[in-house]
Parts: structure tokens; C-alpha cells; sequence
């Protein structure tokens, strides 16, 4: 039985402490049988599904967060493909991690960091004789053998650029860093490295002939910040590596999504870029069991990150590709090819669910396989059934064994089993709310356990960021919605404007029209459900992050009294500053219109004009801003001078700064202190 080791401190042994954590985590005492943040953070979160080669087991990675310590720790368990016989197989204070079969469905290979860095280690899959087999300089980041077992394909870190310390040897200790292009900075870090692939020959067990992919060049592969060893892949022949590459840097990187699929020979070294003129993002190759045919995930154009993800096939004899998903208005996301080679696996959302599909390539004809309230996050085919990785708002992610013909799904690991049971949860309830415009829209509302309609409650909007990012049935560790439900809030979640799932023209409407329409439609599904009885249209809140922290900003502008209390996460404010702000050009570029100073851009002056820090005068609703300083999407300084400028304008305000978090908010007090900030501004604002 898996236990949540972030409850304790006696999983840092590496013996069998089963019975002591069971004994732990039964006193574990929810709140009224409420979900609470320190709950919330106890969960097993469940990662790296890997089927065995014979299809008789699954691996996978429970990460625990221990909130006393303020860190997580990663375990690897085995089970059955029926979800029987679960066992835990590691037991350390290390993170174990990116773990895969060996072709012999008896052996695991895996990182660890229990030498120092992150190398790479086998043992059997019981855990037993475990052994380190690398020793690379400052670890490996992820890695896959070839199908033979004779090479190693792995990522690590290369240095980028010139140092401040490579021009002047004498000031070795010396913080500053001297830029002349952009892209100096991404996400959360300055840029002073890059991905790597590398190949290795496996011999006795140990690595040689290691071999730097991109050998001299400046690019990186995977591409950040959120890349992995998925856009890398072997062949069957174990020949040719498969690799995604966007070959840019500085200014020309930070103003093009152009990636492509490059093919390695590993025998003579060679690199042929195989989607030549394919202008968007091209990533995440996969090759057919057969060898024949590559698949992978295209954008059409160019510094358009939201561009439909469209499912293409390479003929590799002929380079003849085809688009699969053409007459499909979906995206088509983690890819998997049937044993046969004829059809491929992948998910995709719609009318914000996330399904599991089946793509047949002779024909292109696409099979929903299925149905349900939920989202499917990733698609193993195993033999006769599917393994699959879901997820809902009212449950964290958990494996299932599905049926591909009926889509009936069965839960295999039941690693939150415990934890769930002692929780009651919201109602989830879909409603289709009309827009200004006169659309449907499909908002999703959570309603506060045992809920009782003869009552009144406070309400809040929450507002999604990305722009576009779905509102399906996401699990969060923060925003949470079963959560703010859990404190007595009636949520409104609406899929505004902007919003995948209901097809690109619902999607692309957001770009360049910031302050419109999407605008109208939160306040179209605030309005309709304060009108139910059972909601105090006198106690609405708005809340979001990222462009829904933006949107709260834009809205305290706006929202002629409707609401008594805001709170914004890292949101942008000032979308001038913003422009000069951020580091990745492509986005601004496409979603604002271009720059600020181009008065004949009326796409790009609208943008500005509805910038939220043009409209303070009108701030008249106390507002909470939360912003991380390593965020380098959007710069602390917009949170900020949000905060100052409630101030100034005598609005009740607050400010709660993470100097050590970026855009998320990652350590466990961390997340412990942002909840209980967020909670108690809220109930002081609207439970008067």
C-alpha cells in the first residue's frame, strides 16, 4: 500500500516502514471532512506511466510533499496491469525518477540523485540489486535506450554563451551578468545553459563514445521550459534519433515558434531537418513500430503558440506527409501508435473534457473512444486495452485500464484511495450560459459540500489563465476549485473566449482583443448565476492568475460594483511595460498586435488602450496581489505596481511577494501560506 510519505519523516530510511506510515496516516483528521490546503498537499501525485514490454506491468512515480520539511520526495512502485500486487520498490531520501523498462520486462533503468547529481541507475523490478552504471559530469536531466539496448540517448545541461567570469578572470565571484541579445532570461532562470542530447555506446555496463548531438551548437533540445525526453525518439532500427529543435538564439529565437523534427544518423553523424518550411511549432516525434512512418505534433504559423496542434505523418521512405487531423477542429496531444503501425492513440478536449482518440492513418478517419466527465492526460496502448493516466476537478490523477472499443475505464492504483474517502467533495455541475453575443457557453460551477439551495453564498469568478489554456476538468495544487467550493464558495469557471475546446475561431477570437469580448463573457456568467436564489450577488469575488490575473486587473476597472473583493496572481498590469517586459517576443507580437509604438497597428493600439493600469481611477474594491520575483514571464514589478496603485488610490490592499517562486508557486509552505493568504482575504471581504 502506498502511503503519503509527506505526512512523515521516517520515509528518509530506506526500510519497510509500511505499517508505522499507515498507522501516521490515519490520524490524518480533515477539517469537517472538508478539502484543506494542508490536505491538498498530502495527496500522491501520480507520474511516469510506463507499460512493460510484455504488457504484464505498469511502473509509475509517486511524488510526496512533506510541508514540515518543505520539499517533496519521489518514489518508484510496480504493479500488475490489472492493478493487483502493487508494490513500493524504492525507499530513499532521493529523488527517483524518468524510469523505463528494459526490453527484458525484468529490469528498470532510472535517475537518481543518491550519488550527487542525477545519474543513471538499473536494478530489478522488485528494486532489488540496484546499481549506479553513469558517471556524467553534472548529471543527466532524462533518457531513453535504444531498441536494442545498445546506445543511450540522454539530456544534459551545456554551457551557454559567454560568462562574465569567461571575459574577466580576475572578479571570479562576480554576480553580474553582461547581456547583448535577447532571450537572456526564460521563465524562471538567466540563461546561462541549454538542453543537450547525447548518444552513448553501452558496453560492459558502462557508457562510452559519448557523443554531443548538437556538437557546437548554440540551440537546445528539448526545447524550454517545459520540453522533455518526449521530443526525442529512437527508431526501431535504433539507427536515426528523431529530435526537436527550434535552431535560433537571441533575438531571432525570441520572436519565432519555428521548431522542426531533425533526424540523426548515429552511425554517421549526419542531421537532416525533416520538416523544412513547416513554419510553427513541429515537436514531439514518434516513430512507428514498423519503422515506416513518423508522427508528430505540428502548428501551422509561425509565433503562434495556441496554433491547432495538428496530428501529421512522414511516409520515411518517400518524406511524403500528410495531415491527419485536417477536417478535425481539435488539437491532438501525446501521441501513441498501435502495435500494428495502422492507427494512432492521442487525447484531446472538447466541450471542456479531455478524451482519449483513435486516429486510423489509410483513412485519416478519427474514432472518439471516450466519454465522461474527466480529463485523460496520456494514452499507453497495452495488448487488448488502453493504460491511461485521468483526472477531475474532484480527483487528483489516478491510472485506468480502458476498454478501446466501449471506452469503460477501470481504476488500477488507487494511490489517494484514503485520503479521498475522508473528503467530501462539490457538486460539478455544467451550464451552458449565453453570451452577449448570443452563444453558448459552457461554464462549469462547483457548489460548496452539502450544499443547500435555501441558503445564500458568496460566489466567485474564476478566471482562467494562458489565455488559452482549457478549463476542462483540471486537477490544480492551487487553484484549486473543489477547494474554494470547500470554504464556502460557489464557483463559476466559464470557458470564455479564448478557450480550446470548442474550435479555433472560439479559440483565436482572444488574440488582439484583450479588453473585449472574452471580458463580456465572464461577466455574462457572474450575471447569470447571481441571479439563482441561493447567490448573494452582494458577495462576489473575482480571481485568477496569470492573463487571469490580468483579467482581474482589467476588470476592477470595469465591473460597475458587481464584485466586493478581488485577488490577482502574477497578472499583467501595465501592458506597455509588459510588451518590453517579457522575454518571449512571439507571444506579445501575436497577442497584442505587435508593439506599443507602432501607432498604424489599430490591433496592437487597442491592446494598449485596455491596458487595466489606465483604468485605477475607476479601483474601487479591495484587492489582494500575489507575484513571484523569479517569474520572468511576467515581471514582479506588474504585481507590484498593481499593489501601489491600489494604495495610492486609498483602495484596501495587500501584497504577498515570494522572492524564491516564479510563475507557479512550487515549495509546499509556500503553497501552504498562499492558500491561507487567499482564503482569509476572501472571507474577510465577503463573509462580513
Amino acid at each position: 500500500m502506498a502511503i503519503a510519505a509527506a505526512l512523515l519523516s521516517a520515509c528518509k530510511k530506506q526500510t519497510n516502514k509500511d505499517e508505522e506510515r499507515l498507522i501516521k496516516k490515519t490520524k490524518l483528521q480533515i477539517e469537517n471532512g472538508l478539502l484543506s490546503p494542508e490536505a491538498l498537499w498530502a495527496f500522491g501525485r501520480i507520474g511516469g506511466v510506463e507499460v512493460s514490454p510484455d504488457g504484464k506491468k505498469i511502473l509509475y512515480r509517486v511524488s510526496y510533499y512533506s510541508i514540515k520539511e518543505n520539499k517533496s520526495n519521489s518514489e518508484l512502485f510496480v504493479m500488475n496491469s490489472d492493478g493487483s500486487d502493487r508494490k513500493q520498490i524504492t525507499r530513499t531520501a532521493v529523488h527517483e525518477s524518468a524510469a523505463k523498462w528494459m526490453s527484458d520486462s525484468k529490469h528498470l533503468a532510472f535517475l537518481s540523485s543518491e550519488s550527487g547529481s542525477k545519474q543513471l541507475w538499473v536494478m530489478k523490478y522488485d528494486g532489488s540489486k540496484r546499481r549506479q552504471i553513469s558517471d556524467i559530469e553534472g548529471g543527466m536531466l532524462d533518457f531513453r535506450f535504444s531498441p536494442d539496448e545498445s546506445k543511450l540517448l540522454y539530456i544534459a545541461d551545456v554551457k551557454y554563451g559567454e560568462y562574465t567570469a569567461d571575459r574577466y578572470p580576475d572578479l571570479p565571484q562576480t554576480s553580474g551578468i553582461i547581456v547583448n541579445d535577447l532571450m537572456y532570461k526564460h521563465w524562471d532562470e538567466w540563461t546561462a545553459t541549454v538542453p543537450h542530447p547525447f548518444v552513448a555506446e553501452m558496453k560492459d555496463g558502462k557508457l562510452k563514445n559519448i557523443h554531443d548531438i548538437l556538437e557546437g551548437e548554440p540551440y537546445e533540445s528539448p526545447m524550454k521550459p517545459f520540453g522533455g525526453i518526449e521530443q526525442l525518439a529512437w527508431s526501431p532500427d535504433s539507427k536515426t534519433i528523431a529530435y526537436t529543435c527550434r535552431k535560433k538564439t537571441g533575438k531571432e529565437y525570441s520572436l519565432s515558434t519555428n521548431s522542426d523534427i531533425y533526424f540523426y544518423n548515429v552511425e554517421t553523424r549526419e542531421t537532416c531537418n525533416k520538416t523544412e518550411g513547416m513554419m510553427g511549432y513541429d515537436q514531439n516525434p514518434v516513430f512507428s513500430p514498423d519503422g515506416k512512418w513518423l508522427a508528430w505534433e505540428s502548428m501551422e504559423r509561425d509565433g503562434y503558440e495556441a496554433d491547432k496542434n495538428r496530428l501529421f505523418v512522414m511516409n520515411i521512405e518517400s518524406d511524403a506527409k500528410s495531415e491527419i487531423s485536417k477536417d478535425f477542429d481539435q488539437n491532438a496531444e501525446a501521441l501513441r501508435w498501435t502495435a500494428d503501425s495502422k492507427s494512432i492513440y492521442f487525447v484531446s478536449c472538447r466541450d471542456a473534457v479531455t478524451q482519449i482518440y483513435r486516429a486510423d492513418i489509410e483513412n485519416a478517419h478519427i474514432t472518439k473512444i471516450t466519454s465522461g466527465v474527466q480529463d485523460y492526460a496520456s494514452v499507453i496502448p497495452s495488448g487488448e486495452k488502453l493504460i491511461a493516466v485521468r483526472h477531475s476537478m474532484s480527483k487528483p490523477d489516478e491510472i485506468y485500464s480502458v476498454d478501446p472499443q466501449t471506452g469503460e475505464a477501470k481504476e488500477l492504483s488507487f494511490e489517494n484511495k484514503e485520503l479521498l474517502e475522508q473528503i467530501e467533495m462539490g457538486k460539478v455541475e455544467a451550464r451552458l450560459i449565453k453570451t452577449t453575443d448570443n452563444k453558448d457557453m459552457l461554464t462549469w460551477v462547483v457548489y460548496p459540500p452539502n450544499f443547500d439551495p435555501s441558503k445564500k453564498y458568496p460566489a466567485l469568478l474564476y478566471c482562467q489563465g494562458g489565455p488559452q489554456s482549457t478549463v476542462s476538468q483540471f486537477w490544480s495544487y492551487r487553484w484549486n476549485l473543489q477547494l474554494m467550493a470547500a470554504n464556502g464558495y460557489i464557483v463559476v469557471a466559464p470557458n470564455r473566449r479564448g478557450l480550446p475546446g470548442f474550435g479555433q475561431e472560439w479559440l483565436e477570437q482572444i488574440s488582439g482583443d484583450y479588453g473585449g469580448q472574452n471580458m463580456k463573457d465572464y461577466l455574462a456568467a457572474i450575471d447569470a448565476l447571481a441571479k439563482e436564489s441561493y447567490v448573494d450577488e452582494q458577495r462576489l469575488g473575482c480571481v485568477g492568475a496569470s492573463y487571469g490575473g490580468f483579467s482581474v486587473f482589467w476588470l476592477a476597472g470595469h465591473h460597475n460594483k458587481r464584485f466586493k473583493a478581488f485577488i490577482a496572481h502574477d497578472g499583467m498590469f501595465n501592458l506597455e511595460q509588459q510588451y518590453l517586459e517579457t522575454e518571449e517576443m512571439w507571444f506579445v507580437n501575436w497577442d497584442l498586435g505587435g508593439p506599443y509604438w507602432d501607432k498604424s497597428n489599430k490591433i496592437a493600439q487597442r491592446s494598449y488602450a485596455n491596458s487595466p493600469h489606465l483604468f485605477v481611477d475607476k479601483w474601487d474594491t479591495p484587492i489582494l496581489v500575489i507575484h513571484g520575483e523569479k517569474d520572468y514571464r511576467i515581471l514582479a514589478s506588474q504585481g507590484m505596481a498593481a499593489f501601489n496603485a491600489a494604495v495610492l488610490r486609498g483602495v484596501p490592499a495587500e501584497l504577498l511577494i515570494f522572492p524564491d517562486e516564479n510563475h507557479w508557486v512550487l515549495k509546499p509552505q509556500n503553497g501552504i501560506l498562499w492558500q491561507r493568504t487567499f482564503y482569509k482575504w476572501l472571507d474577510k471581504w465577503l463573509k462580513k
